[in-house]
């Protein structure tokens, strides 16, 4: 019963995101934003301290307050998208969309060579996906948590397949990037999430030791491929820029942990800088320090 009810409200707001113009959208999404911020203290207190660990001297009250709505902000602005493309053709999907460093991905293209794409929940993650899927002509394969509605699980599912994104699940990853990486496909990877100590590797981030993922790190030192550090942005939520930045290259030594530990430091360093340049993209209300 509940899956029928959360596909209702998913067409409902696909409906809705058709046909209300697209300044009435935009002003309900701050609102929205500004509405989450005030009344999920629980979010407000993550945000802030998060801000406090990584910003010193600690910023004014009414700067982390900006950056906590823009954190909500972009997180709606992910999932009003998601159902906004739904049914879209891909050539809609690039309209907004620009490129810096998209020669990078073509130089490994033209070399034949493959390559891991590494990011982070900064800007409208989603649309990063679709757009470099479709821009470059690539199978992108994510890692994501299957959704806890079956019915919603495959209707995202089939959502991000017709924009050439596929997902493997977090349960078995590796076996599935594995899988994905031998036909051919490019992982793509969101690095900035804490996980549990046993299944990650300590990295400074922002001066404050953090847990970080491996997955990365691991497939790129097993297949010998390089780490494409890859973020999308957006100053006014119609305009997009995506952006490449320079390769991390791969590390193959006789010291297997010391390898890995260098590749996943730079992944953390790269997230660091991009957040630095602009704070309001990040999703601050991840508990990325423990």
């Amino acid at each position: 019963m509940l899956d029928i009810l959360y596909l209702g409200l998913y067409k409902l707001f696909g409906f809705l995101l058709w046909i209300l113009p697209s300044r009435f959208i935009r002003n309900f999404m701050k609102g929205l934003a500004w509405f989450a911020y005030t009344v999920a203290s629980k979010y407000r207190h993550i945000i802030g301290h998060n801000l406090d660990l990584a910003f010193k001297p600690h910023l004014e009250k009414q700067v982390k307050k900006e950056i906590g709505i823009h954190a909500f902000m972009n997180l709606i602005d992910t999932v009003f998208g998601i159902i906004r493309r739904d049914g879209m053709h891909k050539d809609e999907v690039l309209q907004n969309v620009s490129f810096e460093g998209g020669e990078i991905i073509e130089k490994y293209q033209r070399e034949e060579k493959k390559f891991i794409l590494v990011t982070g929940h900064y800007g409208n993650w989603e649309l990063l996906s679709q757009s470099i899927a479709i821009k470059f002509n690539l199978t992108l394969v994510g890692v994501g948590r299957k959704l806890d509605s079956d019915l919603m699980d495959k209707v995202l599912k089939e959502n991000r397949e017709r924009f050439n994104v596929e997902m493997v699940y977090k349960k078995g990853a590796i076996k599935g990037c594995i899988e994905a990486i031998n036909k051919g496909k490019t992982i793509g990877i969101l690095t900035d999430q804490a996980i549990r100590k046993n299944q990650s590797v300590d990295v400074e981030f922002f001066g404050v030791q953090a847990t970080h993922t491996p997955l990365a790190s691991i497939l790129s030192r097993k297949f010998e491929l390089d780490l494409l550090p890859a973020f999308i942005s957006t100053k006014d939520y119609i305009n997009y820029t995506v952006k490449i930045y320079d390769p991390i290259k791969t590390i193959k030594t006789n010291k297997q942990e010391e390898d890995l530990a260098i590749l996943t430091q730079s992944q953390s360093d790269i997230m660091e800088k991009v957040i630095k340049e602009d704070p309001k993209q990040w999703f601050w209300m991840h508990r990325r320090w423990k």
